[in-house]
């Protein structure tokens, strides 16, 4: 106990450390806040480690480079970029989809000054944020009028809380779907107010069942495209094209959530399972809303596209506001819809496209080139280049394995686990996986101007 109160007696205070010459150098490049507080936690660190008995090293050094530590973590950043290993291109937890330069110019040009953002120029008077991109819209998917808002649960719910406020939405039990973070639709019906209807069974829906359900409170008929499921074998559904025609016969508004809205045709890719917005809209569907940030590969946000007299309605709701797009992501939103002018260009320009349609050659290439510049610079580990699969991710393409090349590391000198836990928290992070054993390194998803940076980071880890 004597050496114990010693050491404590031995622990600069505060002030001490604040008035000394390593503090005042903290304070000329941290804030105050923060090198006060580092102070503090680094001294009661040591504290700690005194009262447990374990050896504490004192010195000012010592001392002072643990502060740093700390001041540094507290000044940093929590959103931070990192790079993607994982080989699933539209990851939810890393972000979703990334922005290609074109679209980050667009953002920093509007937001580096005053916009038009709510003002006509050509009336001189106030306008509406949502003009910017209703004629883009209009031109890509061939729809009456459209409205974004800030992600597709705010599209529907505020669809559905336009039209069936009080009133009945005949949906198929076989999709009523959960989407991220655990929320369902029969939940976004209910926080919408209106009232759900299912018809039919988990595996069968048909024409007759939303017919029969078709009553005075009927306000909409609702189609949900199950973007990250699907149900095989006995199976049976209404395509959209009959529930068009149901509606129209008995005069009732039909919609469609694609969930994942994809603005290019698939089908020459070998995808077949995901209609693009346009086969959609062409069906005659009232309402068609789909997500900005998954297959279509722009910023958050919830597309609403269809007829114009429901698009006018709908952006009376007062919830409209609620959910309105900010001036960042409408200028990020209109640049990435400008790619898709030109079909061939959005492949090549948006990100997400372009790491979902490259070939496998193409990622072989850049895998080949990962492990020989690892090779280059490691030798405690074994590294070589293996066929594998990736994901779209993101509650998209489901059923789609997407061939792809990666690069295995199995290291010599530390676990694969302990390899992706430094990988992961280093700066910057590294997201990557762990298959039988071995640290996967997935070429689809690594930028060519990230591996410098890769190759370094795994370099260092098992230096």
């Amino acid at each position: 106990m004597n050496e114990k109160q010693n050491l404590l007696s031995k622990l600069p205070s505060v002030d001490e450390l604040l008035k000394s010459a390593p503090g005042t150098a903290l304070l000329h490049t941290y804030p105050r806040r923060f090198v006060l507080q580092g102070i503090r936690e680094g001294i009661d660190q040591k504290r700690r480690e005194i009262l447990a008995g374990r050896s504490a090293d004192l010195s000012e050094e010592v001392l002072m480079a643990d502060i740093e530590h700390i001041i540094a973590c507290l000044s940093s950043f929590s959103l931070k970029p990192l790079i993607n290993a994982t080989g699933v291109v539209i990851h939810t937890n890393l972000g979703r989809s990334t922005l290609s330069e074109r679209v980050l110019e667009n953002i920093r040009r509007v937001s580096e000054s005053y916009s038009n953002l709510e003002y006509d120029i050509e009336k001189g008077k106030r306008g509406k944020r949502y003009t910017h991109i209703k004629r883009i819209l209009r031109e890509i998917t061939g729809a009456e009028d459209a409205l974004v808002v800030n992600n597709n649960a705010a599209a529907v719910l505020l669809c559905l809380n336009t039209f069936s406020k009080g009133k009945e939405v005949i949906v198929s039990r076989g999709e009523l779907v959960e989407i991220g973070g655990s929320f369902r639709m029969p939940d976004v019906m209910e926080s919408s107010n209106a009232i759900l209807r299912e018809v039919g069974t988990t595996n069968k829906t048909h024409l007759f069942d939303y017919e029969k359900a078709i009553n005075e409170h009927t306000s909409l008929i609702l189609k949900i495209h199950k973007a990250n499921f699907r149900i095989v074998g006995f199976t049976d559904e209404v395509s959209i094209e009959d529930l068009v025609s149901l509606g129209r016969k008995h005069h009732i508004p039909v919609m469609y959530d694609l969930g994942s809205g994809c603005l290019i045709d698939l089908k020459p890719y070998g995808i077949h399972d995901e209609p693009s917005v346009q086969e959609i809209v062409k069906t005659g569907v009232d309402l068609t809303t789909f997500s900005g940030d998954k297959l279509l590969g722009g910023p958050q946000g919830g597309v609403i596209v269809g007829k114009k007299e429901h698009i006018e309605r709908i952006q009376k709701n007062p919830i409209t506001r609620a959910v309105r797009i900010d001036k960042l992501t409408l200028a990020g939103f209109e640049a990435t819809l400008m790619e898709y002018v030109d079909e061939e260009k959005a492949i090549a320009s948006i990100p997400t496209l372009r790491m979902l349609l490259q070939k496998p050659e193409e990622i072989r290439v850049r895998a080949n080139t990962i492990a020989r510049r690892l090779k280059k610079e490691i030798q405690n580990a074994h590294i070589k280049v293996t066929a594998d699969s990736s994901r779209a991710g993101g509650g998209s393409l489901p059923e789609r394995d997407l061939p792809t090349f990666v690069t295995a590391v199995k290291p010599d000198s530390i676990s694969v686990n302990e390899l992706e836990e430094i990988l992961r928290k280093g700066t910057p992070p590294v997201i990557t996986r762990i298959k039988e054993d071995t640290l996967v390194l997935d070429a689809r998803t690594i930028r060519n101007n990230d591996i410098a940076t890769l190759v370094q980071r795994i370099k260092s880890a098992l230096s």
